[in-house]
């Protein structure tokens, strides 16, 4: 099965030795994404609502290179700083998935990159 780096300049580039996506058959793996301005590099200011909408618009950005898009995610990965931030982080991703939401996982972590509050990951599939 072919597989194809992914790289949008709608979003940022990767902190490390890693892909921002794969494509590969007809899926997009897109690798977590924090809240990060694409253009300056740091953290967009405003907390985890910020974060998470920066995050998510970043994943959708990636999405869209690959040939997919946000309404195609089947599974998402959702790393908090702080899992009191939930119902923040929560009710900004639900203005991102209006109907037939992705199955989700939602764990707390010591820590993110940056320093930031929330990360996000997902799998989609091609349109």
């Amino acid at each position: 099965m072919k597989k194809t780096v992914i790289i949008s300049k709608k979003a940022p580039k990767a902190l490390g030795p890693y892909s921002v996506a794969i494509r590969s058959g007809d899926f997009v793996f897109a690798s977590g994404q924090l809240g990060l301005d694409p253009k300056s590099g740091n953290l967009v200011q405003g907390g985890v609502e910020a974060e998470t909408r920066q995050a998510l618009t970043n994943l959708q950005n990636v999405l869209t290179e690959a040939g997919s898009g946000i309404e195609q995610i089947v599974k998402t990965i959702v790393f908090l700083r702080d899992i009191a931030d939930f119902p923040k982080m929560n009710a900004v991703y639900g203005e991102f998935f209006h109907e037939n939401p992705p199955a989700r996982s939602t764990v707390q972590v010591a820590a993110l990159p940056k320093a930031g509050a929330v990360e996000i990951e997902a799998t989609a599939v091609i349109k």
